[in-house]
C-alpha cells in the first residue's frame, strides 16, 4: 500500500550549501543547536523521511519538518532564529561564538581558566551572559578530572583473565580480590570532637595527632562478598606471605584459589614465589600497570575508609585495629558480593563512578 499523508517538500542542496553545512557541523565552536540544524538538513537531503530523520538525530518529526519547510522557503537564512516578541538581543551569534570558542581554545593570562568574571571582562559581556551561555553549550571550566592510560603491554590480556574471573569463574575454586590498604594512621584530634546538632555537623579541629600507622592485608571473596582480613605493622612480603597462610588455612582444602592483585614488590619476591609453588592450588591473576580499578577490594576499601577510617578518632594503634576488626566482623555478618559492571567502550581508559561496582 502507498504511504499517505502530508507531501514533503522536496530539498536538493547546491554543492556550496552541502559544504557550508558539513564544515559547521565539524567546527568545534559550533553551537549545538545550530548543529542539529545543520544535520537535519544535510540527513533530509539524502531522502529520509520526517521520522526518520528525527529518531536518528534525537528531535520530533514536528521539529524537522520545520526546519525543512524553512530552507526551503529561505535557504540556509531560514535555519537562524526568527524575531520573536519582547526587547531585542543584546548579544549576537558572532559574540556567543566568539565566547565558547575564546573557552574552548584560550586561557586567561594570570589563571589556569577562566572564570565569568574574568570572561565578562575580557569580551566586554556581562557576567550573566557568559554563565547563560555557558549553561547552554555544557561548559565548565572551573572543573577538571583526571584520567589514567595503562602503559602495559599485556593490558587486554590482563583485563580479559580478571574480568573472566569475576564473570564466570571456575568450578571448585574461590576467586579473591587482595591488596594490602598500608599506613592506615591512628589519629586523635588536638580537642574533644563536638557532636551534631540542629543545624549544626559535627565538627572537629583540623589539627590532630598522631599515634602511629598499621597496614591491612583484605582478600575479598568475589562470589560472596565475604572479607579475610589481617593486621601488621609493617608491610613487607614476610607479612603478605603470613596473610598468605592465613588465607590457606580457611579456605577449604578441596577447593582451588585464584587470586587477583596488583605488581607490587612484596608480590613477587623469590619468599614468596617459593611458597606458592609448595602450594600449587594458589594461582596468581595481576591486574595490568596502573589499573588498580580492576580489583574489586579497592572498592571495599572505599567503604572500609569512608565508613570507619576517616571520621575515627583513636588515641592508639590497638584502638584502630580493634575498629577495623570490629567493623570487618560486622561486614562479614551480612556481607554484599559486588557485581562487574563496565560501560566504557575503551578498556584503556578509567572508568567513571558509575562503572564500579
Amino acid at each position: 500500500m502507498a504511504r499517505t499523508g502530508r507531501p514533503k517538500a522536496e530539498l536538493i542542496l547546491s554543492d556550496e550549501e552541502r559544504s557550508a553545512l558539513e564544515g559547521w557541523v565539524r567546527r568545534r565552536s559550533t553551537s549545538q543547536a545550530w548543529a542539529l540544524r545543520c544535520r537535519i538538513i544535510l540527513a533530509c537531503a539524502e531522502g529520509a523521511s520526517n521520522k526518520d530523520v528525527a529518531a536518528r538525530l534525537g528531535s520530533t518529526a514536528h521539529a524537522v519538518g520545520r526546519w525543512r519547510a524553512r530552507f526551503v522557503a529561505h535557504r540556509i537564512t531560514g535555519l537562524g532564529d526568527m524575531p520573536r516578541s519582547g526587547g531585542p538581543r543584546s548579544v549576537t551569534d558572532e559574540q556567543v561564538a566568539a565566547l565558547v570558542t575564546r573557552t574552548l581554545q584560550s586561557a586567561p593570562k594570570n589563571a589556569t581558566h577562566w572564570s565569568t568574571r574574568s570572561m565578562a571582562k575580557e569580551l566586554g559581556l556581562s557576567q550573566s551572559t557568559v554563565s547563560r551561555v555557558w549553561r547552554a553549550f555544557g561548559l565548565q571550566p572551573h572543573r577538571s578530572e583526571t584520567f589514567r592510560l595503562s602503559t602495559d603491554p599485556y593490558f587486554v590480556d590482563k583485563v580479559h583473565d580478571v574480568v573472566g574471573l569475576y564473570l564466570d569463574p571456575p568450578e571448585r575454586a574461590l576467586v579473591f580480590c587482595v591488596d594490602e590498604k598500608s599506613q592506615i594512621q591512628a589519629l586523635d584530634r588536638s580537642q574533644p570532637v563536638l557532636p551534631m546538632m540542629p543545624g549544626v555537623p559535627q565538627r572537629v579541629t583540623h589539627d590532630y595527632v598522631r599515634a602511629g600507622t598499621t597496614t591491612l592485608f583484605a582478600a575479598l571473596e568475589v562470589a560472596t562478598g565475604k572479607v579475610i582480613g589481617s593486621l601488621h605493622r609493617r608491610h613487607r612480603a614476610e607479612e603478605f606471605k603470613k596473610f598468605l597462610i592465613k588465607l590457606d588455612k580457611e579456605v577449604p582444602a578441596g577447593l582451588e584459589v585464584h587470586l587477583v592483585l596488583d605488581n607490587y614488590a612484596t608480590h613477587k619476591t623469590p619468599a614468596i614465589k617459593t611458597w606458592l609453588l609448595a602450594h600449587p592450588r594458589f594461582h596468581l591473576h595481576s591486574t595490568p600497570t596502573g589499573s588498580s580499578w580492576l580489583d574489586l577490594v579497592e572498592r571495599w576499601f572505599a567503604e572500609l575508609t569512608n565508613k570507619q577510617i576517616r571520621r575515627g578518632v583513636h588515641k592508639a594503634v590497638q584502638a584502630l585495629e580493634q575498629d577495623i576488626r570490629n567493623w570487618i566482623a560486622a561486614w562479614n555478618t551480612d556481607p554484599k558480593p559486588y557485581v562487574w559492571t563496565n560501560r566504557r567502550r575503551d578498556p584503556r581508559a578509567r572508568p567513571d563512578p558509575r562503572d564500579r561496582p
